[in-house]
């Protein structure tokens, strides 16, 4: 019976490349790419810049440039016309989010019905209900609505 070290001296061959049985891992190296012609002393380490210098606090913002209101009223010719801060509370106290769960018809349907019972002389109930609208949304909804074209 031969023992693994009286193989390894008796015949003076083994088909193990290791003779201890070690598994040997060899770590990749990278060879920078340097000038020949000088000094390595003398060579400037290369500069990284990155394309866009903007903070990840200003790239995470929505943008807001080329964008106006998405809602655009139409000029109110009626003298002394303004909306009474009660008609906007009423219209805030049932906001729409833009949640999976919310009903976004069920959200008109409640505005629809809170900006039809005002009505002003001279004013078209469809200005009205568009200058109360942007009250109506809140977080997602309301981002969404500030990223649509006029």
């Amino acid at each position: 019976m031969r023992t693994r070290s009286s193989s390894n001296l008796v015949g003076g061959t083994s088909t193990n490349p290791n003779p201890k049985g070690r598994n040997r891992r060899r770590s990749k190296q990278r060879v920078e790419p340097f000038n020949l012609e000088e000094p390595i002393e003398n060579q400037a380490p290369p500069v990284v810049t990155m394309a866009d210098q903007r903070t990840m606090a200003q790239l995470l913002q929505a943008p807001t440039e080329g964008y106006e209101d998405a809602i655009v009223v139409p000029a109110i010719t009626a003298d002394n016309f303004e909306l009474k801060h009660g008609l906007l509370t009423l219209v805030q106290n049932k906001q729409f989010f833009g949640h999976d769960k919310e009903d976004p018809h069920a959200h008109i349907r409640y505005f629809n019905k809170i900006t039809s019972t005002m009505k002003f002389p001279n004013v078209p109930s469809t200005s009205v209900k568009l200058m109360l609208f942007p009250f109506s949304l809140e977080g997602a909804a309301q981002i969404w609505l500030e990223k649509e074209p006029p």
